[in-house]
């Protein structure tokens, strides 16, 4: 069984992934918070395998408390489930340790498929927001080439001394 805890500041959307949820044989909800604060007290009081994740929360955002989760419990994987479709929300969830990022919009089946792919080890986002993200990066990783050779070019006459 997959041990899931459910976070969202929402008690509807917490409600309703329960009973969608509920639906798998392999998937236990084990608990729920309503902030990210409570997110993290839940999964270092219940241990659970994979929590679901709201971006936005009070308290604690989804993106910290996913941080805060990771650091104390690394086995723990944490899928972000979000209304923002926005390549530097997902980078960000990904540097802060998630596995998985899914839109609100999803469904039960994608949801119940990226909870077990996560668990298994997988990494799970969807393409299109995937390839906008690899799109950013790169324009970053050559924004900064770019930057670095005109320094080389700037400074290539200079001695190793007085280039530190």
């Amino acid at each position: 069984m997959i041990r899931l805890l459910i976070a969202d500041d929402h008690a509807v959307v917490r409600e309703g992934l329960r009973t969608i949820l509920s639906s798998a044989s392999d998937i236990e909800v084990v608990g729920q918070a309503g902030d990210g604060r409570e997110a993290v007290e839940k999964a270092l009081e219940l241990h659970p395998h994979v929590v679901l994740m709201d971006l936005r929360m009070p308290q604690l955002d989804g993106l910290e408390a996913t941080r805060l989760i990771k650091a104390q419990l690394p086995a723990t994987s944490v899928i972000m489930l979000t209304i923002y479709e926005d390549d530097s929300y997902l980078i960000e969830a990904i540097k802060a340790g998630a596995g998985g990022y899914l839109l609100k919009d999803a469904s039960k089946d994608l949801i119940i498929h990226t909870i077990q792919a996560v668990h298994s080890g997988g990494i799970l986002v969807k393409t299109s927001l995937l390839r906008e993200a690899i799109a950013s990066l790169a324009g970053a990783v050559e924004r900064q080439a770019r930057e670095q050779t005109g320094l080389e070019e700037k400074f290539g006459e200079l001695t190793p001394r007085e280039r530190d």
